[in-house]
């Protein structure tokens, strides 16, 4: 978020902007009123046939000879970034969803009307522009207009040059403001979306069906989180937003359907911070005769083919650190990374009367500590998380923190479960399902036990699940991926906020 001012010297710029703005409002609306007068200053009838970018990459190298012999007239359309005028001549620098190209009218060239249409124009309006192309006398490539008009007025005046949209949160909150002026934000969303389409063709050439499960359930299941709730008035029933699509895709390969992803959105009733927003976008997936360690493999080769898409190589810098997604990955059991950052040995780690200790000396909250084994998750976070920097699988979670996973055949206490950290951050996370039906109430009944207790995120009973399980899950692993999460890493933002188009914000003062 953004600071507030820091003195009175910063109150009172701030005063004298919105002075200022509040002044060019009232200029802008008159120059309005006046084109009412004669014409519909929001027209819906203008045709473009080119695009600034296009001509730009297509003429980039043709001399003004070539650009003089070429018939073709263009059209434009897009919103004016910058104007510079010397009487009888007007520069402008129109911008579309491509790129930038100078616009040239001279008074001599044009009807009058249009000459007075340019005259008015205001820097973040949206004009039509038809014209040819030419080079300056300082070979710049400009349009030389003979017509223009004004497709939509802009009231308001932009952000200045020079100061710019700076403010975090004021960016956030007016985002059509931010990606106007900001075009290394658009960048951002540019690539956010080739992420989930490679994402979505990278599941698709790997025979995943892509599907659509409810966002509005009556039990939120899938994940430890706190759910949204919502009404039903018809059916006079309360639904909760989903917290995860898990149990919905799963009775999807009940059913037959033995690959299956989703990209979509999850909703948890949780806290804000750089890394968390309380609607998300996840992608998961499940596999039938699969194990958790084919979906490790599988998640080596996903996030090295993205940063390859988007950087030529498997490799990409995030927060002042080169993160290489080379497979293979680094793996360490939960206890080994434990052991590594801290004191504790291994063996130590997998001790319940060790990690109460050392549980104790870290000054850990007692209340909000996890039951049993899963106080070595709580230790792992503390101590751990934040130092893996380059991507490591961390293996073999408590089974108390893993209630829809299947126990490690070995060792019971334990599940077959991964948890992908990249820059610190938690980024995916997969197990072999659990697909005993009788053993899947024994977890709901245990989760049921903690809710009683006073934990909120502890899971639901979900009869119709178990009923699907009772028909027969086939051996499966699934996994869930962060997209969000995912944009941070491989666009370098460092904030969550930053990857989505309208993050989640406290109200404004006094709204």
């Amino acid at each position: 978020m953004g600071e507030g001012p820091k003195n009175g010297q910063e109150e009172d710029r701030s005063a004298e902007e919105r002075a200022n703005e509040d002044e060019q409002v009232v200029v802008r609306r008159a120059k309005l009123a006046r084109l009412r007068e004669s014409a519909n200053p929001f027209p819906n009838d203008f045709k473009r046939d080119a695009f600034c970018g296009d001509l730009i990459r297509e003429y980039a190298d043709a001399d003004a000879e070539t650009l003089d012999k070429r018939e073709k007239v263009d059209t434009l359309a897009g919103r004016v970034k910058a104007i510079r005028s010397f009487g009888k001549t007007l520069f402008l620098v129109l911008e579309d969803g491509t790129g930038r190209l100078q616009l040239y009218i001279r008074k001599d060239d044009v009807d009058a009307d249009v000459f007075e249409t340019a005259g008015a124009v205001d820097v973040g309006d949206v004009v039509g522009a038809r014209g040819k192309l030419f080079r300056t006398r300082t070979g710049e490539l400009t349009l030389r207009c003979d017509s223009l008009r004004l497709l939509a007025k802009s009231v308001r005046p932009l952000p200045e040059k020079w100061h710019g949209l700076t403010d975090v949160e004021t960016r956030y909150r007016r985002r059509y403001l931010d990606l106007i002026v900001n075009e290394d934000v658009r960048q951002v969303f540019r690539l956010r979306a080739r992420i989930v389409a490679g994402m979505r063709r990278f599941m698709q050439e790997r025979g995943y069906l892509e599907v659509e499960t409810p966002m509005m359930q009556p039990i939120a299941g899938g994940a430890a989180a706190r759910p949204f709730v919502t009404h039903h008035n018809a059916l006079n029933l309360d639904l909760c937003l989903r917290i995860a699509p898990e149990l919905y895709l799963k009775r999807l390969v009940v059913g037959g359907f033995e690959r299956v992803f989703e990209i979509n959105r999850c909703f948890r009733n949780e806290g804000i911070s750089t890394e968390h927003n309380p609607e998300f976008t996840m992608c998961e997936f499940y596999q039938a005769y699969a194990r958790y360690e084919d979906l490790m493999a599988l998640t080596e080769e996903l996030f090295a083919e993205l940063a390859r898409e988007l950087h030529g190589e498997p490799r990409c810098a995030f927060d002042g650190q080169m993160i290489d997604y080379t497979p293979p990955f680094a793996r360490m059991t939960m206890a080994e990374a434990v052991a590594a950052h801290s004191s504790l040995s291994a063996t130590e780690a997998e001790d319940p009367k060790a990690l109460v200790a050392f549980a104790d000396r870290l000054k850990l909250d007692p209340a909000k500590r996890k039951p049993g084994l899963g106080l070595l998750a709580d230790i792992f976070e503390e101590v751990v998380e934040s130092k893996l920097v380059q991507p490591t699988f961390i293996t073999r979670f408590p089974v108390e923190i893993s209630p829809l996973a299947r126990a490690n055949e070995t060792d019971p206490a334990f599940v077959d479960r991964f948890e992908l950290f990249v820059a610190g951050r938690e980024i995916a996370n997969g197990f072999s399902e659990l697909n005993d039906p009788d053993e899947q109430r024994a977890r709901f009944t245990g989760q049921l036990e903690l809710r009683a207790a006073g934990d909120e995120e502890a899971h639901q009973m979900d009869e119709d699940y178990i009923r699907a399980l009772e028909y027969g899950l086939p051996p499966t692993a699934g996994e869930g991926i962060g997209i969000d999460r995912l944009t941070m890493l491989l666009t370098g933002s460092t904030s969550i906020r930053d990857v989505i188009l309208f993050p989640q914000l406290k109200p404004e003062r006094g709204s």
